[in-house]
């Protein structure tokens, strides 16, 4: 040991323990470079040399098989920046800089602990004390040329990459679908059963548009699709699974199922926290791209019209809102109605009216974002209508070719699920013979292995009958759906358009997507009237004006007719004998009930009709009082004249209350009974004496 070192070395640093770090990178490094690892366990013997007993080194090889980029998910590494600081470590041995760490930020990190801590560091070339600043200075240097040596070996690695890719020659990993022959060359799965799956999936969306509408028809029909196992015991084996949203958007994405080579779709990005992330690249970004590469199941004329479909559903849950995949809902402009006052497109609401759902379109754009009334709303009912109306004349004519459209593609659905069925069936088939193959062929002195064998045979054979069984099933279904009789009114459809529109068991989806297949938008606004002006697919434009749909208390109004016969029938009947004739000729209420006594009362009170009774006093009729009170005579009196038909009355309500016809002047009937009630009542009432 020379001076400078043993002047570094002092009885502090031998009374703490020594700390000895070893890693490799890769698992490859620690199974094949053994070597190194043998030199990086060699520098125990270097402490022992520089006064630390055997028992105080403290070995940390947790770190084995992990990258020094960074400290992260390295918990040898970050055991000792704690132990060090923790004043446990006398000195820090590592056989090179790159082994401790090979980025700045935690190398740099570490002397400052070790320098305030005083722990010194040895490598190969000797002992440092980081609180010396030529060592320091040299450890930092050292750290640097750790750094950058990681980065030119990257860059090297990374040019030959980059130089393969640009001329399309780099290997990469291929979805599934896809293989490379002996030869290298990109060709399609052998396997028929996932050149069907993958061909089915492609087919579904053009069919549909959606993505989700994908995943639920291979739910719908119990089919399922191939994956290729990545990593494990089991890599590179065939797996077929139930069909994930996830999995669909992957495939629609992916140039290479257009037969294209492409490169730099991905970029990684490192955080704070040492996690590695993926971005996604804009296209013009992409480091290469060759079409026609290799064969494909689409081309790129198809793959370029599925990016714009996918682009346009995606933003259908952005702020503007474009059209997106058409949905469920009763509103056919769903997607394709635009703000006639700032252009902006409109959402959809919809509210509930005695149990039937009712559209309305409305522009919430600047609504959402500041807070204030939207930019107008408009009922969509007899705007659908309108539009319903206006497409029934435009697609009249062209109704035979598209039902047999229709027939042709259910016939090509069913052939395809058909095919797609059949594979598995086929693949049960195969590993039951290979199974039954493996059972003949083994000693059947060898028990265990027979038995082994015989077990998985009855299990290949159980799929192969289960996967029958389900053929079968669905095979029959498909033939129940499309029978000779659903063909013919198919056909018997076909001429009549209108009909199938007008079906309620067509899916208001379906006349979305008709709708869609035409009209390009539709330009909405309200004034006095609803003002619409249609943009069809093909460049045609044509305006048509729709009413305002009254308002629900205005459908609640009862109708004009109506209340003028409720009018003159208060003439000469009561509220309860109004509400019968008016049932008996067919009137309803505005709510489309049957009239009562009630009903017509609360119409006179609303509209100010005067009742019966009140017309009545109107024409002079007077009340019981009133009558015996100008004929000098007892109420009594007066009924008992009524009764015996000297006095007519007439019913002013419903109560039976009754109103009387003043008597004419002089009536000879009246005035002798006048009299004599008058003599009557005299000889009645007592004298001032008290006889009578």
């Amino acid at each position: 040991m020379s001076l400078a070192t043993a002047a570094k070395v002092s009885p502090s640093h031998l009374a703490r323990t020594a700390y000895l770090y070893v890693r490799q990178s890769t698992l490859r490094q620690v199974l094949n470079n053994t070597e190194s690892t043998a030199r990086q366990y060699a520098l125990r013997q270097r402490a022992v040399a520089l006064g630390w007993a055997s028992e105080q080194v403290v070995v940390i090889d947790a770190d084995q098989g992990h990258s020094g980029a960074s400290a992260a998910d390295r918990e040898g590494f970050q055991r000792l920046v704690a132990d060090v600081g923790m004043g446990k470590a006398g000195i820090v041995l590592g056989l090179e800089v790159s082994r401790l760490a090979r980025n700045n930020a935690d190398w740099h990190r570490l002397l400052e602990i070790c320098a305030l801590s005083d722990t010194l560091i040895l490598d190969e070339d000797g002992p440092y004390d980081p609180g010396d600043f030529n060592d320091r200075l040299l450890l930092g240097l050292k750290g640097t040329m750790s750094e950058a040596e990681l980065h030119f070996i990257r860059a090297r690695l990374r040019g030959g990459q980059l130089s393969k890719a640009r001329r399309g020659e780099l290997p990469m990993p291929l979805p599934v679908g896809l293989v490379s022959d002996p030869a290298g060359r990109v060709v399609l799965d052998p396997d028929a059963g996932v050149q069907h799956a993958v061909a089915h999936l492609f087919a579904t969306f053009a069919r549909t548009g959606s993505a989700r509408a994908v995943v639920q028809a291979f739910s719908a029909e119990s089919l399922r699709f191939p994956s290729r196992i990545r990593t494990g015991p089991h890599k590179g084996e065939l797996s077929w699974m139930p069909l994930r949203h996830w999995r669909v958007l992957s495939a629609l994405h992916n140039p290479r199922y257009a037969g294209a080579f492409a490169y730099g779709r991905l970029r990684t990005r490192k955080k704070a926290d040492g996690r590695i992330t993926m971005e996604k690249v804009p296209r013009e970004q992409w480091t290469a791209l060759f079409p026609d590469a290799h064969p494909g199941y689409i081309s790129w004329e198809r793959f370029e019209l599925n990016q714009q479909l996918l682009a346009a559903n995606a933003q259908a849950h952005g702020s503007d809102r474009p059209s997106g995949p058409a949905r469920e809902g009763s509103a056919l402009l769903q997607g394709l109605a635009v703000c006639g006052r700032c252009g902006r497109r409109m959402t959809v609401g919809y509210h509930c009216r005695g149990g039937v759902e009712f559209p309305a379109y409305r522009c919430m754009g600047v609504a959402i974002q500041d807070g204030t009334p939207p930019c107008q709303s408009v009922p969509g009912a007899t705007i659908d209508v309108a539009i319903g109306r206006l497409l029934l004349d435009t697609v009249g004519p062209l109704a035979l070719e598209v039902a047999i459209t229709v027939q042709a593609e259910l016939e090509a659905r069913a052939d395809e699920a058909d095919a797609l069925r059949r594979s598995h069936v086929e693949r049960a088939r195969h590993r039951a013979d290979l199974a039954r193959r493996r059972y003949l062929a083994v000693d059947p002195d060898n028990r265990l292995v027979a038995d082994s064998l015989e077990a998985d045979w009855n299990d290949a054979l159980r799929q192969h009958r289960e996967a029958q069984d389900d053929y079968e099933r669905a095979n029959a279904a498909v033939q129940e759906m499309l029978t000779e009789e659903h063909k013919a009114r198919i056909r018997a459809l076909a001429t009549d358009f209108p009909a199938l529109w007008s079906d309620p068991a067509t899916p208001q989806r379906e006349r979305k997507r008709i709708a869609r297949l035409l009209i390009e938008d539709v330009t909405i606004a309200k004034t006095e009237e609803i003002h619409l002006h249609v943009r069809f697919r093909g460049g045609q434009t044509t305006s048509m004006v729709v009413p305002i749909p009254p308002k629900s208390w205005q459908l609640r109004q009862t109708d004009p007719g109506t209340l003028a016969l409720l009018d003159r029938l208060l003439d000469d009947h009561t509220d309860a004998e109004v509400a019968q004739r008016l049932n008996d000729a067919g009137h309803r209420s505005g709510t489309r009930q049957p009239f009562s006594g009630r009903i017509v009362l609360h119409l006179r009170l609303q509209n100010g009709l005067p009742s019966h009774a009140e017309r009545l006093r109107s024409r002079g009729l007077l009340t019981l009082g009133q009558m015996a009170e100008r004929l000098g005579v007892h109420v009594s009196t007066v009924k008992a004249w009524h009764r015996a038909g000297l006095i007519a009355s007439h019913k002013a309500n419903d109560k039976n209350e009754r109103l009387f016809e003043p008597p004419a002047p002089g009536d000879p009937r009246l005035v002798k009974r006048v009299g004599s009630s008058l003599s009557k009542r005299a000889r009645i009432e007592p004298t001032p004496g008290g006889a009578v």
